[in-house]
């Protein structure tokens, strides 16, 4: 089997591993039921070396491979708190990647260097109330105003949103070039004219804010502008990558946690005189849950090989084979991930439309996949794209 981890790789998904399940497991009903978790987490985590573990040394981190943030993100559903897991995944591998890649010497130290030790939040703001998958169709915009830009606009859908200390947001700063005109920035929460407005109810994910926000004239120097002026949705692709493939694997993992407490269920469950995991029907859909786990784990490692060839080991853009891969990917996962939770709740009979058992909860965080960081739908759009058809 496939095995690309080392003695270092290991001894950092025991940290992971102990921090999900003393740090977090045991308050995760008491924070879903609060809808809320505490932000001293964060902190918890960057003492760790969670969140930098594959990041540069310069810019904070340790050093590390991108193996060391799959190990990351195969532990931490362990947590039994998936609203957790997503925000502080938010923390390392989707708002940040970005920011070690465009960021000046400045930047890193003002704002990247902070937030993989825990002392900064951040989120990513790229969806809007009319433009979730289809990014070019987001209208919060910036002008220039000497060396500054004005910002104005509305994000929503925004993890971490309520309790941000900045946001990496993507906004329009050419309106007349579509997905091409759009720059990213640098946008501190407590910046003039930015607001945070209601906490949206969702159907899983409980314990992490999800928030809109709302931006009027908020003025945010030059300083703050990662990159390139109308090169947000090039950079932005490129990020995707590292965000559609922590969510298929993290997604995976917690699949995997999900089968198993199913299966020791069925083993204590006793029905028409014998357990129910000795029913043949059940045991074809158990061999089945495993068997497509271990092939979509597969396909994983080898897409997840080749970001890490390419993005930390050569240190270039990732290939469109390589986005197509993980693009695919996420479909597989996000598929999966639904069929597996919808399966085991049906396992548990009437407990699993209760709350007494976690698959209520599982069942409800797996159908996210399927939507966040784009669609399946949308992705196989792009792919089609990619394909030439």
């Amino acid at each position: 089997m496939f095995n690309p981890y080392t003695e270092e790789h290991d001894l950092f998904r025991q940290t992971v591993r102990q921090f999900a399940e003393k740090e977090i497991a045991p308050y995760a009903d008491e924070w879903e039921a609060q809808k809320d978790f505490p932000s001293e987490l964060f902190k918890k985590a960057g003492q760790l070396g969670i969140f930098g573990a594959h990041y540069p040394e310069a810019h904070g981190g340790s050093g590390g491979d991108y193996w060391f943030s799959i190990a990351k993100a195969q532990e931490l559903p362990r947590s039994r708190c998936a609203g957790v897991t997503m925000a502080l995944l938010v923390q390392s591998d989707m708002a940040t990647p970005v920011i070690s890649d465009l960021g000046t010497d400045e930047q890193i130290e003002e704002f990247l260097k902070p937030t993989l030790a825990g002392d900064k939040i951040v989120s990513i703001g790229v969806s809007e109330p009319g433009a979730g998958s289809d990014v070019a169709g987001i209208r919060t915009h910036a002008r220039r105003d000497g060396t500054d830009y004005i910002l104005n606009g509305q994000k929503t859908f925004i993890t971490n949103g309520a309790r941000a200390d900045y946001i990496t947001m993507l906004v329009k700063t050419n309106p007349d070039t579509g997905s091409h005109g759009c720059t990213f920035f640098l946008v501190p929460t407590k910046t003039k004219g930015f607001r945070v407005g209601r906490k949206l109810e969702k159907i899983g994910n409980h314990a992490s804010d999800t928030a809109e926000l709302f931006l009027e004239d908020v003025r945010i120097p030059e300083r703050y502008r990662l990159g390139e002026e109308n090169m947000g949705f090039m950079y932005l692709m490129q990020n995707f990558q590292s965000e559609r493939l922590i969510g298929a694997v993290s997604g995976l993992a917690g699949s995997r946690m999900v089968v198993e407490y199913s299966r020791k269920y069925g083993e204590d469950r006793v029905a028409f005189g014998k357990p129910i995991i000795k029913r043949e029907i059940w045991q074809h859909k158990f061999v089945h849950m495993y068997t497509q786990l271990e092939m979509a784990q597969a396909f994983v490692d080898r897409v997840t090989d080749q970001f890490n060839e390419e993005k930390y080991v050569k240190k270039e853009n990732v290939s469109f084979e390589t986005v197509k891969l993980i693009s695919m990917a996420k479909i597989v996962a996000g598929d999966l991930v639904a069929e597996i939770a919808d399966t085991c709740l049906q396992f548990h009979g009437g407990w699993g439309y209760t709350e007494e058992y976690p698959i209520a909860r599982a069942w409800r965080d797996a159908r996210l996949l399927k939507i966040g960081g784009g669609t399946s739908e949308t992705m196989t759009y792009y792919l089609a794209k990619l394909m030439g058809l």
